[in-house]
C-alpha cells in the first residue's frame, strides 16, 4: 500500500483563536493536508489543569509518553452513535500509535464487548430523544436541565482528570443540550487537546441543517474550538460542504476520509459472538434479513415484514434492537410464531455477521446499517426513517441513484411491496470502486501526521 501523503500545509483563518486546516474538499489527492500538533507526544512538561484530584496539588505529575484519546457520543436515539464511536476506537487500538483510549458514552451498551488493554468506556446517566426530536432522561427521575448538568459536569471532569490529547466528538458539535460547552471551553483555554469533530455523511436537509446550525452557532463552534473535522463519507454521495453552504472558515477545516468499512468489524469480533451465530441454529436456505435500527421507531417495518411472502428457498430473519417497546415485539412475535420460514431475534451483539450472512437485507437506513450494506455488497431495500430528521431518505435517494440500494419510501410501505421486492431477481452492488470506503484506514494516519509519529511506527 502507497503510504506517503501529500505535501503538508496549513492555513491560518483571520480572526480564530484556534488552529484551521486547510483542505481543497474537492482535490482528487483524496486524503488530506495535515500540519504537525504543536505539542510533542511526550507530555512530561503538561501543567496541571486545575481537575479534581485525591493528590495534594504540589503532588508531581507522572510523566507518559503514550497518546491519549477520549470519544464523546451523546447516543440518545438508536445504537449509530456508539457503534461508529466503538469502531473508530477499536481501529486506533490496533493501530500502532500507542494509545489509551477512553470512550465516553450515553448508552450502557457500550461496555457489551470484550476490552483490550488500552481501552475503557464511561457510561453517562441516558437521555432519550423523542421522535418529535426533544430530549428527556431515559431512566432517572431527572428533569432535563438536572441531567444535562449531570452529563456537562461528568464530561467536564472526565476531560480533565483525562487530559486526552486529542478529544473526537460525534456529530453535535455542542453536544446533546449543548452539553460540552464548558468542556470545549475548557480545552481552548489550556491548549492541550486536539478537537476534532467526526461528521457522518448526510445530517438533514439542507434547509434543516442551515436553520439549525444557525441557531446553534455551530459554525462559530467549529470554528473557534475546532481542529479539524472529519467527514465520514465521500463526495461522489454527499458534499455537505456545498450542500450546506458551510462558510469558508468553516469549510476550510474540512477532511473527507471516506466511508468506513464495516468488514473490519469481523476482525475485533470476539469468540462469543461467533459461537453465538453458530448458536442460532438458523437453516440453510438464503437468509432474508431484516434490520430496524436500535428498535424504538422500527415497528412499522418489522410488522410489515413479518406479514410479506418470503421466496420458497428463503427464510427470514427479524432484528428488533434492544429499544423496540416489549409490547411491540411480543405482537411481532405472535406473527412470527404462526410461520415456519421466520425468525425473530431481540438482540444480537454484533449484527455484521448477520449482515455478512444474508442474501438480501430490507432495513431502516441509518449511517452504519447502510455503511454494512454497501460494505459487503449486499443487495437491499432501504425504507428509511423520516422523522424527526430526513437524513436516512437523502442517503438512500443518493445511493438508488447511483443504482446501489433499492428505495422504498414508508408511505408505500405494505406487504405487497415488500413481496413484490423479493422476487426481483438477484442483483449484487458493485460498490468496491464506486466510493470510497477507507475511512478506517485514514483515521490512524491522520492522528500520526498531526503528532509527527514516525511512519516506521504506523499500521497501515
Amino acid at each position: 500500500m502507497n503510504n506517503s501523503f501529500p505535501q503538508l500545509t496549513s492555513k491560518r483563518q483571520k480572526n480564530s483563536q484556534t488552529r484551521s486546516l486547510y483542505l481543497d474538499h474537492r482535490s482528487e489527492l483524496d486524503i488530506y493536508s495535515v500540519p504537525r500538533f504543536k505539542k510533542s507526544i511526550d507530555l512530561k512538561t503538561r501543567k496541571n489543569n486545575q481537575a479534581l484530584s485525591l493528590f495534594p496539588a504540589n503532588s508531581p505529575k507522572p510523566s507518559r509518553k503514550k497518546l491519549r484519546i477520549a470519544l464523546y457520543s451523546h447516543d440518545t436515539m438508536g445504537l449509530g452513535h456508539k457503534r461508529r464511536n466503538l469502531l473508530i476506537m477499536q481501529t486506533l487500538n490496533s493501530s500502532n500509535l500507542d494509545a489509551d483510549i477512553l470512550m465516553i458514552s450515553g448508552m450502557s451498551e457500550a461496555n457489551n464487548f470484550s476490552m483490550p488493554p488500552g481501552i475503557d468506556c464511561l457510561t453517562l446517566p441516558a437521555l432519550y430523544k423523542k421522535s418529535d426530536g426533544k430530549y428527556q432522561s431515559r431512566r432517572l427521575d431527572l428533569s432535563l436541565s438536572e441531567i444535562i448538568n449531570l452529563r456537562s459536569q461528568v464530561i467536564r471532569t472526565t476531560i480533565q482528570t483525562f487530559e486526552p490529547d486529542v478529544l473526537i466528538v460525534d456529530n453535535v458539535p455542542r453536544g446533546a443540550m449543548r452539553e460540552l460547552d464548558s468542556t470545549l471551553e475548557y480545552l481552548r483555554q489550556t491548549k492541550q487537546t486536539y478537537c476534532i469533530l467526526g461528521l457522518r455523511d448526510v445530517l438533514d436537509e439542507p434547509s434543516v441543517i442551515r436553520q439549525d446550525w444557525q441557531r446553534s452557532h455551530n459554525e462559530q463552534i467549529i470554528q473557534n474550538y475546532y481542529d479539524a473535522v472529519w467527514v465520514y463519507g465521500d463526495t461522489k454521495v454527499y458534499d455537505p460542504v456545498q450542500e450546506y453552504q458551510f462558510a469558508p472558515e468553516t469549510s476550510a477545516k474540512f477532511h473527507y476520509l471516506g466511508y468506513l468499512d464495516q468488514t473490519a468489524r469481523l476482525q475485533f469480533t470476539d469468540e462469543a459472538s461467533k459461537q453465538a451465530v453458530k448458536s442460532l441454529n438458523l437453516p440453510s436456505n438464503r437468509l432474508i434479513l431484516c434490520l430496524v435500527g436500535g428498535g424504538q421507531d422500527g415497528a412499522q417495518l418489522a410488522e410489515v415484514f413479518a406479514k410479506s411472502k418470503l421466496p420458497s428457498d428463503a427464510y427470514g430473519l427479524i432484528l428488533t434492537g434492544p429499544f423496540m417497546p416489549e409490547s411491540v415485539r411480543q405482537r411481532i412475535q405472535a406473527k412470527v410464531n404462526k410461520r415456519s420460514d421466520l425468525f425473530l431475534l431481540e438482540y444480537f451483539p454484533e449484527p455484521t455477521l448477520l449482515i455478512k450472512q444474508a442474501d438480501r437485507v430490507i432495513a431502516m437506513g441509518g449511517y452504519n446499517t447502510t455503511c454494512e450494506i454497501l460494505s459487503f455488497q449486499k443487495q437491499a431495500l432501504i425504507v428509511p426513517r423520516i422523522q424527526p430528521r430526513k437524513e436516512q431518505l437523502v442517503r438512500a435517494e443518493r445511493l438508488q441513484a447511483m443504482g446501489l440500494v433499492d428505495l422504498l419510501h414508508p408511505d408505500r410501505l405494505n406487504a405487497s411491496n415488500l413481496s413484490k421486492w423479493l422476487k426481483k431477481p438477484e442483483h449484487l452492488p458493485k460498490v468496491r470502486g464506486q466510493i470510497d470506503l477507507n475511512g478506517l484506514t485514514r483515521i490512524p494516519q491522520f492522528l500520526a501526521e498531526v503528532f509527527a509519529v514516525p511512519r516506521s511506527h504506523q499500521s497501515i
